[in-house]
Order: C-alpha cells, then sequence, then structure tokens
C-alpha cells in the first residue's frame, strides 16, 4: 500500500474518521428550518446542557476518585503496577485542566453577553 505515491509505508488498520453525531427527528421537535411554534421554544431531542455539564462533573469526580485510590495503593505497597496509577493521576490532571478551560469560557461568555446592549 502507498500513501501519497510513496511506496513501503504501510496504511493504518482500524482507523475510523470523525463521524459528527446526527440528531435524530422527533414528533416534538420541529425539523431544522422551521420556526417554534408561538408561545414555545423548539427543543432539540437530545439532552439539556445542565445534563451535560453535570455528567462530565460526575465523570470528573469518578477519575479523581479512581486517581485517589489508586495513590494510596501504590503508598501502601499494595498496587502491583505503578504505571496504573502514573497513568491514572495524568488522566485526572487533563480531565481536570479541560474541564477548567471549559468553565473559563463558559463565564467568559456569559460576562460577553451581559456586556451587549440591547
Amino acid at each position: 500500500m502507498s500513501i501519497g505515491g510513496i511506496e513501503g509505508i504501510p496504511g493504518v488498520g482500524g482507523f475510523t474518521p470523525f463521524a459528527p453525531p446526527t440528531v435524530p427527528a422527533t414528533p416534538s421537535a420541529p425539523a431544522v428550518g422551521d420556526a417554534p411554534s408561538v408561545g414555545g421554544v423548539g427543543r432539540a431531542g437530545g439532552p439539556d446542557f445542565g445534563e451535560l455539564v453535570l455528567d462530565g462533573l460526575d465523570r470528573l469526580d469518578g477519575v479523581q476518585r479512581t486517581a485517589d485510590q489508586l495513590s494510596v495503593q501504590a503508598a501502601t505497597g499494595e498496587l502491583q503496577n505503578i504505571h496504573d496509577y502514573t497513568i491514572a493521576a495524568t488522566q485526572a490532571a487533563v480531565t481536570t485542566q479541560v474541564t477548567v478551560a471549559v468553565r473559563n469560557k463558559a463565564v467568559e461568555a456569559f460576562t460577553e453577553i451581559m456586556r451587549m446592549q440591547v
């Protein structure tokens, strides 16, 4: 197999390109392009933003709890493979950094909205 005309470079097997998620049409949700009904706001069939935020915080808490448990096991000598703790601690740190970055962007967006003139 060749990539870009170069022979001898094998292709990556099992690679699946990113496909954006699709929202299935529901009878209660208006089709894309339809105006919402008078007196109501059209709602997509997916979860609320608040539910997504709470789910993300629950996942962050779970990752941090796992890292904490593994750190205690590593300190007491019960952990067989120290790399399990290293991976969990790094995952917890990165997850926390992403959560803080999303929070900062949300606060920044809210502040910008509040500055808008009506």
